[in-house]
């Protein structure tokens, strides 16, 4: 990992939740550092938007197999730099949706480990302080899964607006 800040985290499997603030760790990095505790995972997003730096780091990890599937849920707000990104959205993620949100929340699962990330960091990279936790809890993790059936219940995905953009 870059950042020493990563000496201050503990592994998972002991510390079912832990806080980090920190303007040296990026959030894919701390999507790395979940993975190298659990093994391979799917992953959901919730984000306002994202960014290339980002992509390009998930691509990295989803073709090395560490990331098994891809769920992304953006802004409607963003949805000009999300539809921008289109192709190289849809090299990373299984699924974009669009929605309102202003969530920053990640939940990264497989059939022995979930693990949730809840942050102040868009996908975006900064150099900016950025809070966030890491939990296994299995009361938090559940009721975020809740708020992303929520989101995917008021979502459209991004293929369907390109499509009807097309034709209107």
């Amino acid at each position: 990992m870059p950042s020493a800040e990563f000496d201050n985290l503990m592994p998972l499997e002991k510390y079912g939740i832990q806080p980090y603030f920190s303007n040296s760790m990026q959030l894919a990095d701390v999507i790395e550092w979940v993975l190298e505790q659990t093994g391979p995972a799917h992953l959901q997003i919730s984000t306002f938007s994202t960014g290339e730096e980002f992509l390009r780091r998930l691509f990295r990890l989803k073709r090395s197999g560490r990331i098994l599937t891809c769920r992304m849920f953006c802004d409607l707000r963003a949805a000009r730099k999300t539809v921008s990104l289109y192709h190289f959205n849809k090299s990373v993620f299984d699924h974009v949706c669009l929605c309102e949100n202003h969530s920053k929340v990640l939940i990264l699962f497989n059939d022995n480990h979930t693990v949730a990330v809840v942050t102040s960091q868009k996908q975006t990279r900064g150099n900016r302080f950025e809070a966030g936790i890491i939990t296994s809890d299995p009361l938090t993790v559940s009721k975020l899964r809740l708020g992303f059936d929520a989101l995917a219940a008021n979502s459209i995905s991004i293929d369907e607006l390109i499509v009807y953009s097309r034709n209107n």
